[in-house]
């Protein structure tokens, strides 16, 4: 029982050192996460003056937690549909700073002496801002609903995906010790899969079954199913070899689309603060003043590089994607720091033994000057912007103000460019969804069937019962493979009657997609029967062309396609 107890006080003294400090910071009108960094490290080893926890293992774990459920909460904060509406100029800014920025957090890295590694790490720890923070620097300085401020959010989310991604590849990189491209490749494409299946399988199933069983559910019920999904999510994402920040983050994704989704993220706020401070308190017990005091020069030439090169590398990013010199440079100062992400990929790095260990202080460190600097930057960004305005020639001004590298009201879409860009998704999608049947199928349907029905009935007619059920089950997404959308079922007749090189590229790409749909039928026939070749090539393109053309498969492809959609539209129809 008193072993017990040492987690108990542990986390007493964590949460009432926290609130003390939160209150004073709060006071002094400073970000809460300082508190909480402050905080753990008046209670964490290095600081003695006052009781020190006893139980870091224990710590640990809960901040693990902390990640999971930060992340969770961002996901409940994200909406794939509002990004994509935002157009393209928000990701031509987001991904030429990202790069840059890791460019030359690289090159800062390689001029210390640092291993090739670290260097990347730190390019990635650099090009990422503190969604947290930034947010709530608006909210004090009251610039929230200012136009640069929405365009900085999406920056922000952007980020924020490119983070959870730059992970996934920094952990399969770090394994080998080395970056390869196939392999980069395949982690890459590997993980588009599973993001597609999640997203589409969760809306499919998640916002139906809340639907069916609302009068049944509660508050309480609601916050159990929600933390319960998040976590089983995170086990399945490192099941198939992703990192449980990906998981969190993606069921979060998932339940925002649903009509519960801020019903949800308000029920969860509580818990999701809570272990969001342990979280935070864990990271300032790492501080190490020894190591500051040894490490002060990296210190200051990182909090230079975030303050000044990543400001202005931000505001020319920005700039580069069509916004005015005044909103770039404002969203460039408000970019100028580094956050929570930097800490958990500095933790990865640590844990995966291709970090050195003071530079988890180090970065924590830097992040705290510049998270202190953050209002105050904010603030900088309009009169520099007028003073930079003053000192510019007119010609130059003339020139910001007409400069725009995408033209997104002017620049037509082209027909061909929409059917392309509505039938690539649409074929990605019921591919990947036919894919992962198909492998189900074999990994565990035909073994399962053979286990229980071998030696009952005959080889022949469980083979037959196996490829009859998973044909049964992938007919409606093959033929979802192969048709048309209705949106671009008139685009395709217009082309059609435009000119013979139309009516050669439609058919070429419906071949295309008939002949994958084909692909899928012959690997289910192949295993289920030692046909040769050619028989099962004849037996995939009948089985395929009466899917085609069968009332019945287009009746199943119509209900989940319309259950879908509904799923997917139900928060903006309540609204």
């Amino acid at each position: 029982m008193e072993e017990n107890m040492h987690l108990v006080t542990d986390l007493a003294l964590i949460l009432i050192s926290a609130g003390v400090i939160t209150v004073i910071f709060k006071l002094l009108k400073q970000p809460l996460v300082l508190g909480y960094i402050v905080a753990g490290f008046i209670v964490g080893p290095h600081f003695g003056l006052f009781p020190t926890v006893m139980e870091m293992s224990s710590i640990k774990a809960w901040s693990e937690i902390g990640i999971i459920f930060l992340m969770f909460a961002l996901g409940l904060e994200f909406s794939f549909k509002k990004l994509l509406k935002m157009g393209s100029t928000a990701f031509i800014a987001a991904g030429i700073g990202i790069l840059l920025m890791m460019g030359i957090g690289a090159l800062t890295g390689y001029l210390m002496d640092w291993s090739l590694m670290e260097c990347i790490f730190l390019g990635g720890m650099l090009a990422m801002s503190s969604t947290t923070i930034i947010i709530k620097a608006f909210e004090d300085l009251g610039l929230k609903k200012e136009p640069f401020a929405d365009f900085t959010l999406v920056i922000l989310i952007i980020q924020d995906i490119v983070a959870i991604v730059m992970m996934v590849l920094l952990s399969t990189a770090a394994a080998s010790q080395k970056f390869q491209g196939g392999e980069m490749l395949e982690v890459i494409l590997k993980l588009l899969f599973f993001l597609i299946l999640w997203f589409v399988v969760g809306i499919a199933i998640i916002p139906t079954l809340f639907r069916k069983a609302k009068k049944y559910i509660n508050d309480e019920t609601l916050l159990i199913i929600s933390i319960g999904l998040c976590f089983g999510m995170v086990v399945y994402a490192n099941y198939v070899g992703f990192s449980s920040a990906l998981g969190a983050f993606v069921m979060g994704s998932i339940l925002c689309e649903t009509i519960e989704g801020e019903h949800i993220e308000k029920i969860t706020k509580g818990t999701k603060d809570l272990f969001g401070a342990i979280f935070f308190v864990s990271v300032g017990m790492m501080v190490d003043p020894n190591i500051l005091l040894e490490y002060w020069g990296p210190i200051l030439i990182l909090t230079m590089l975030t303050l000044v090169v990543k400001a202005f590398v931000s505001a020319g990013s920005v700039l580069l994607s069509g916004k005015n010199l005044r909103d770039s440079l404002k969203t460039g100062f408000s970019l100028a720091q580094i956050g929570e992400f930097a800490f958990i990929i500095a933790a990865l790095g640590v844990s995966l033994n291709v970090l050195n260990a003071y530079i988890y202080p180090v970065i924590v460190a830097v992040s705290v000057i510049t998270t202190f600097t953050t209002p105050y930057c904010i603030r900088l960004a309009e009169p520099f912007s007028g003073w930079l305005e003053a000192r510019l020639p007119q010609r130059v001004k003339v020139a910001l103000d007409q400069y725009s590298l995408v033209d997104t009201t002017s620049r037509a879409q082209g027909t061909w460019r929409t059917i392309l860009k509505t039938s690539l998704l649409r074929t990605a999608i019921f591919g990947i969804i036919c894919s992962s049947i198909i492998f189900i199928a074999f990994q565990y349907f035909y073994p399962f069937m053979f286990r229980i029905l071998d030696g009952k009935i005959p080889i022949n007619l469980i083979n037959i019962i196996n490829a009859g059920a998973v044909l049964l089950v992938i007919s409606p997404f093959l033929y979802g493979l192969m048709s048309n959308n209705h949106s671009t079922q008139s685009l395709y007749a217009k082309l059609w009657h435009d000119g013979q090189w139309n009516k050669i590229g439609i058919m070429a790409w419906t071949f295309f997609r008939i002949a994958c749909a084909c692909f899928m039928v012959m690997l289910i026939l192949s295993k289920s029967f030692k046909f040769t070749k050619l028989v099962v090539f004849i037996l995939a393109v009948v089985i395929v062309l009466f899917f085609l053309f069968s009332k019945r498969t287009l009746n199943r492809f119509t209900e989940i396609e319309d259950n879908f959609m509904a799923n997917l539209n139900a928060k903006e129809n309540k609204n």
